[in-house]
């Protein structure tokens, strides 16, 4: 039987350390990434208008995209520091530890991208699309749209597929990197 710990400042102070964030901000991480990607996207595709859906998703996905960059990057810094032969042995990908790192750099590298380069691309695209819809009347999809609107449309799915395809693969990544961890343990030492 455990022994029962009592509650006190020292002990609460204690839980600051390098494990304790660590796991904390993975689990900050994951949560938001499931979030975003199949709960809140979801439900504000359903409920709102298009136009609107498109506007809130270029106003939150660069927040979300600038806290996924500096959390995978804090989680990538930590677990570098806490797993020394990462360094050594980075061309061994079937190392535990280096894959770790290398599924953490997949993170922060699908999340940089989006938010550096194919989420403004994407929505520059997205909003060309509205003011056109506005200037010949008709909605994107509608028979008879231009030749511009129909080239725009193709810019905005292959952009929008892969913008979706990073954010899937900072998912999984995740997702791999939370079953690692929750069954070998994060090992992670203090930084100081």
């Amino acid at each position: 039987m455990t022994k029962a710990s009592t509650i006190s400042w020292s002990l609460l102070l204690g839980l600051l350390n390098a494990q304790g964030l660590y796991q904390v901000g993975y689990a900050w991480l994951f949560g938001m990434t499931l979030w975003v990607t199949f709960i809140g996207g979801t439900i504000a595709f359903k409920t709102l208008p298009r136009q609107q859906f498109g506007t809130l998703q270029h106003r939150t996905f660069p927040i979300y995209f600038v806290i996924s960059i500096a959390l995978s990057s804090g989680l990538l810094g930590l677990w570098v520091h806490s797993h020394p032969s990462v360094l050594t042995d980075y061309l061994r990908p079937s190392n535990g530890d280096v894959a770790q790192a290398y599924t953490l750099a997949a993170v922060l590298l699908s999340q940089a991208a989006n938010h550096f380069i194919i989420g403004p691309l994407t929505s520059k695209t997205m909003f060309k699309r509205h003011k056109l819809e506005k200037q010949e009347g008709k909605a994107y999809n509608e028979p008879g749209v231009s030749d511009e609107m129909k080239a725009l449309n193709k810019t905005f799915a292959q952009l929008h597929g892969i913008s979706s395809l990073a954010n899937l693969t900072a998912f999984l990544a995740l997702l791999f990197h939370g079953l690692w961890i929750g069954n070998v343990g994060a090992n992670i030492k203090s930084i100081l």
